[in-house]
């Protein structure tokens, strides 16, 4: 089950890396704005569409990895998202990384195996009481609106495509608990029960404001902004859900010197590739 899990997860980070490349791409090409009209404009071009079934993509091998493994693990392979998404936007942006763009990918790679091959996420529970989901749903929501506000109090490029990108990390984060209860349902009780529990149109919602603040963020700045918020923070935030929400556990102890040294490599090797590859935002003008 928790190979499954895996290999699942690993083909859902290739997924939606190509997803994000090709939305970029899309967005990229588009004078300034955002919302409704941001989103008519993008849904004709072609790059677009591509990135759309990119993500509708991600989303299914995102529900059948969280049907056989517990979140915590899950939700932080897509932090592969990062390496994929630079070596499928170079070819795409016409650019090539040079030996150290090549050493920090990977150093994210191996960062994530020993992070989370020391944590050894595991266990918990399918589903979530209400007293857990209702300060979840406060603190996510309240912090997604807090992005928004951040994002609309700054006028740098940058800052404003990390802040709504950050968001975005929060919605996919909540948007996966959600799914990982409803798709629950599914396994256990079938159909009538996904199609009745709130969870399922919970997820729905949560998955298109996370979209939306996605599209935003790829609009307002590059992509080696936006691009490292959404993944380490959604890996992150996931990682607190399944503790808090579904009971999973990590090893702590003496596991926590490698998993430090793990999430230290990543933090290294996201912040050289920001820096290594700036220029793929510049692209498709």
């Amino acid at each position: 089950m928790v190979v499954l899990a895996v290999l699942f997860a690993v083909l859902g980070a290739v997924s939606n890396a190509t997803g994000t490349a090709f939305q970029r791409k899309a967005a990229a090409t588009l004078p300034g704005g955002g919302g409704l009209r941001l989103l008519r404009a993008l849904a004709r071009r072609p790059a677009w569409a591509v990135g759309i079934a990119g993500v509708a993509g991600a989303a299914v091998f995102q529900a059948l990895a969280l049907v056989n493994g517990p979140m915590a693990l899950v939700q932080p392979l897509f932090m592969l998202e990062l390496p994929f998404a630079l070596l499928i936007a170079v070819p795409l942006l016409h650019r090539r990384p040079g030996p150290e763009g090549w050493w920090a990918i990977g150093v994210v790679v191996a960062g994530l195996a020993i992070l989370l091959g020391s944590a050894a996420p595991s266990g918990g529970r399918e589903q979530a009481s209400m007293q857990r989901w209702i300060p979840a749903l406060a603190l996510t929501v309240g912090a997604i609106a807090g992005t928004v506000l951040l994002e609309r109090s700054s006028s740098s490029p940058l800052f404003r495509a990390a802040a709504l990108a950050s968001g975005a990390a929060v919605g996919n984060a909540l948007t996966a608990a959600l799914m990982k209860s409803a798709t629950g349902r599914l396994a256990d009780a079938g159909l009538p029960a996904f199609l009745t529990t709130w969870q399922t149109y919970g997820f729905a919602l949560a998955g298109i404001a996370a979209l939306m603040l996605l599209e935003n963020a790829l609009q307002a700045g590059p992509l080696v902004a936006s691009q490292p918020a959404l993944t380490i923070g959604d890996a992150a935030v996931s990682l607190l859900l399944g503790v808090a929400l579904f009971g999973e556990s990590v090893r702590t102890g003496w596991w926590l010197l490698p998993e430090v040294l793990g999430a230290g490599l990543i933090a290294w090797g996201v912040v050289r590739l920001t820096r290594v590859v700036p220029h793929l935002a510049d692209v498709v003008h």
